[in-house]
Parts: structure tokens; C-alpha cells; sequence
């Protein structure tokens, strides 16, 4: 194994044809661009040729590999041939003053960071390409639109973060996954696409895109969405759009719960349910809640009006507790807001009063009101 490599190591040589600097495998006929040795570097618009003569052997170019064209800012244009079927890790990184490109269908593979901070007015991603590395479009300010293929199936880390220019953005069916910080910082993001594959959103995948007012998700399964998703986003006054018979389950579940508005696909709105005002007694000394809508949680708080600090070995429960309560459900809105009082004093033996067996006589509640009103 070490014969061989030592032999495939051997066999790449480095040269210069018409500019361009090669890694030549002669034997492969195959050529790989590779960066400059030489200062400057690479400048203005550059032609790569589908095939390079090397000592009388044509050479096929496969490849621009990694920092191939690193920080050359004074490149302007670059054409691919479609002989090339990978561009490798950061091999256009900073060349800010690249405005214009043509990406083959040949390419399958775009490296980490590819094009990080290039100057791209727009960019279509061909359908051949199956991957595309974290960052590789990364801090293109002047990037307003990008065509993602459907022969990919995941959005890497930070792959267009930080491109502020971009408006809208459409992220097709055969993606399952949007990795973390993917559109983070895309602060003129208006409207997004998801697809209907989407099953997974990671941390801060859409984070601090503050012009946000639409997102469509297609997927009718809601997809699993880190909390963080969404952080910094004004989804409060944002809406979300999901498949109709989705609507309720995305109402139930965060952070999407969290936007201003979710409706249907073909512009529906439901009627949103209400839970039913809960119902108050005192049953065996404990406050026992009750309500007409099921399966409802019940949120209360209990007072109590005429509290006292005490300093004696002994001390007689007695005051008025005011409680209220409210009834909350998943996809339901909250209820009214059920009060009452609640008077407890020892050794009278009426209602309100402490038994013998610790069971307290609860006011009725609908005498609770009837006495506050004869009050007033």
C-alpha cells in the first residue's frame, strides 16, 4: 500500500500551460487546476479549456481543487468547462470581485466555503451537483437569488448565510434536511419555500432573517425543529403557510406555534376553537378544577387576601382565598378566566368553616357573586 502510494504521489506533476497551473496525471490523462505559485495571482476573466496537452498526451481537466483561486480579488469572470465535475474546498474564497459564473451540469460536488464572500449578482446550482459544502455560498452580499436543484438532498451548515441581498428563496422537495445556520443572517430574506421531504431544521437555520413575513412549508408531517430555528426573526408577525389538514398540528407545536399567523395552503383560515370556562368547587379541602372542552391543562392562582404574619405556637387557619383559573389546550384558544372566593374560619360549623375531619365548608360560588353584588 505504501509502494502505491508513493507511486500515485509521484505520477501528479505540477506545471504551467497558458497561464493556468496543473496538477497533471499523465497516466489518468486527467488535470487537476491548482493555485498559483507565482505572484500575482490569478486576475480579470479566465477560460479553463475542457483538455490541456501534457508531453503529447491530452488531459481531460476534472477538477478545480481546493484554494485553487484563493483570495484572488482581482478576478472577474471565470468559465467552467464541463469536462470538470468537482470544485474543491474554498477554491473561489474571497474573490470579491467575481460577479460572473457558469457552473456545468458536469459538476456533482462543490467544496466547503467554495464561493464564501464572492460577488454573484445571482447563481443557478445545476441539477448534477448532489452536494454542496458548509459555507459554500457564504457572505454573497450581493447574491438576490439562487436556484437550488432537486438532485440535492441536504442544506449544509452556514451554506448562504449572511447573504443579505437575497430575497426569497425556494428549497425543493428532495431536501430532508436544513443544517444549522444554513440562511442565518440572510437579513433581506422576505419569503421562504420549504419543501414537502423537510424533516429535520437545525439550530438557528433561519436565524436573525428579520425581513421575514412568509414561509411556506409543504411538509404535512411537521418537521423536527430546533427551538433556536427561528431566533431573532419577528416569526411573531410573520405567516406561516402549511398543507390545510397540517394547520393544527403545526399550532401545536414549537417554535412554529410562535408565528403570528398560520393558515392554510390554498388560503384558508380555521375556525379556531375555544375552551370552555373551567369550573371551581372544593371537594375533600382541595380545589378540584373542571371543564367542558377535554383533555385541557388548567393554569390558576391562588391568593389569599387577608394573610397575617404569626408568632404564636398555635395558629387558626383562617382568611379569604381568591382563586382564578383559566383552561389552555394545544390548537384550542385559551378560555375565560374563571374566579372565586373561598372563606375558611375555624369553629363555626357553617359553610367556610373546618371540620372536625379537616374538610372545609366552601362557599358556593354563585354566592360568592350574589354577596358581592348585594354589596355594591
Amino acid at each position: 500500500m505504501l509502494m502505491l502510494s508513493v507511486a500515485a504521489s509521484v505520477s501528479a506533476v505540477e506545471t504551467v500551460i497558458n497561464g493556468l497551473w496543473y496538477d497533471i496525471l499523465k497516466k489518468a490523462k486527467e488535470a487537476k487546476v491548482i493555485q498559483n505559485k507565482n505572484y500575482p495571482y490569478y486576475s480579470g476573466d479566465i477560460v479553463i479549456p475542457e483538455t490541456v496537452e501534457y508531453e503529447g498526451v491530452s488531459c481531460n481537466v476534472t477538477s478545480i481543487s481546493d484554494r485553487a483561486f484563493f483570495q484572488c480579488y482581482s478576478l472577474t469572470s471565470m468559465k467552467i468547462p464541463s469536462s470538470v465535475t468537482s470544485i474543491g474546498n474554498q477554491a473561489f474564497f474571497g474573490c470579491s470581485g467575481l460577479t460572473s459564473m457558469t457552473i456545468p451540469n458536469s459538476v456533482t460536488s462543490i467544496g466547503s466555503e467554495a464561493f464564501n464572500s464572492c460577488s454573484f449578482t445571482s447563481v443557478s446550482i445545476p441539477n448534477s451537483v448532489t452536494s454542496i459544502g458548509g459555507g459554500a455560498f457564504r457572505l454573497c452580499s450581493r447574491l438576490t437569488s439562487v436556484t437550488i436543484p432537486n438532485s440535492v438532498t441536504s442544506i449544509s451548515s452556514y451554506t448562504f448565510s449572511d447573504c443579505s441581498g437575497l430575497t426569497s428563496v425556494t428549497i425543493p422537495n428532495s431536501v430532508t434536511a436544513i443544517e444549522s445556520n444554513a440562511f442565518s443572517g440572510c437579513t433581506g430574506l422576505t419569503t421562504v419555500t420549504i419543501g414537502n421531504s423537510v424533516t429535520e431544521i437545525n439550530i438557528q437555520a433561519f436565524a436573525n432573517c428579520s425581513s421575514l413575513t412568509d414561509i411556506y412549508c409543504l411538509a404535512e408531517n411537521v418537521p423536527s425543529t430546533d427551538s433556536d430555528a427561528f431566533v431573532g426573526s419577528s416569526i411573531n408577525t410573520a405567516t406561516l403557510h402549511v398543507p390545510d389538514a397540517s394547520i393544527v398540528a403545526y399550532q401545536s407545536t414549537a417554535p412554529w406555534n410562535g408565528f403570528k399567523a398560520i393558515v392554510g395552503l390554498n388560503g384558508t383560515t380555521p375556525d379556531t376553537k375555544k375552551c370552555a370556562t373551567p369550573t371551581i368547587s372544593l371537594v375533600d379541602g382541595e380545589l378540584v378544577f373542571g371543564c367542558e372542552t377535554e383533555g385541557v391543562e388548567f393554569v390558576s392562582e391562588v391568593t389569599v387576601s387577608d394573610a397575617k404574619k404569626y408568632y404564636d405556637s398555635k395558629v387558626s387557619l383562617s382568611g379569604t382565598y381568591k382563586v382564578s383559573v383559566y383552561a389552555t389546550k394545544a390548537g384550542y384558544d385559551n378560555s375565560d378566566v374563571a374566579t372565586a372566593e373561598f372563606n375558611m374560619s375555624a369553629g363555626s360549623g357553617k359553610k367556610g368553616d373546618i371540620n372536625a375531619d379537616g374538610t372545609v365548608n366552601a362557599i358556593d360560588v354563585q354566592e360568592v357573586i350574589n354577596i358581592a353584588a348585594d354589596d355594591e
